[in-house]
């Protein structure tokens, strides 16, 4: 299963990059960029989970929150705020009216994600896959654990994040920037050539001998999880 996200924001270039992202890490998207625009979504059908602008043409996030915290259908929905508001009364005024969760603009993509996931754990749990396999690869998202023929892979930090990535969408190929969006943030500068740094550590640490490389480089574009590769799962 496929959790259903609703994102409710207003700043259409933010609620393009939000909606990228999501779809990237798996997950299916709607959106609406008011809030009566969010009522109509909601009543064709209760997403997984809400992220939801304090500040909407209409009627208000805060205002949103409240009316979908009282209806029986909607009650139990995991709400994140997003918002540009960062006072610790704003923060807890968000809180108290019923949200889950409180993300101040500008924000992080992977933190953003995280703290989804998070939500989702304890509200839906068999909604996020903790195990991603793909021929004799298999990384475990919860123990940080990866493996390879039953052997132990050793990763850093950055390679593991980066491997994660790739293979949550086997076959998709992504810039050098998109993978520095979505691995290290948009909020942190680093050269787009540190991509190519950590994708040769990472295929020498999860390569050996003639082992088939899951890593294929796209000439002019990028990289991608092989596709042939995660079909022999």
């Amino acid at each position: 299963m496929t959790a259903t996200i609703l994102i409710v924001e207003d700043e259409a270039d933010l609620r393009e990059l939000v909606r990228y992202n999501l779809e990237a890490e798996g997950f299916r998207v709607s959106m609406a960029e008011s809030g009566d625009e969010a009522v109509e979504r909601i009543r064709d059908g209760v997403p997984d989970l809400i992220l939801l602008d304090w500040m909407l043409p209409g009627l208000s996030g805060i205002e949103l929150c409240r009316r979908w915290r009282s209806r029986e259908e909607t009650a139990r929905t995991p709400i994140i705020m997003i918002t540009a508001r960062g006072e610790e009364e704003e923060r807890v005024r968000g809180l108290a009216t019923g949200a889950d969760d409180y993300v101040v603009k500008p924000f992080s993509m992977p933190e953003l994600v995280a703290r989804i996931q998070a939500l989702l754990r304890r509200s839906s749990p068999q909604l996020v896959t903790n195990v991603l396999k793909a021929g004799d690869l298999e990384l475990d998202r919860q123990s940080h654990r990866v493996r390879r023929s039953g052997r132990d892979l050793h990763l850093g930090p950055t390679e593991y994040r980066l491997l994660e990535y790739l293979m949550r969408h086997p076959g998709r190929v992504y810039s050098r920037e998109q993978l520095l969006d979505g691995v290290w943030g948009n909020d942190v500068y680093v050269d787009e050539r540190t991509v190519d740094v950590h994708v040769g550590r990472l295929r020498k640490a999860i390569n050996r001998g003639r082992e088939a490389d899951p890593i294929r480089t796209v000439r002019g574009a990028g990289y991608a999880f092989d596709e042939r590769f995660a079909a022999n799962a």
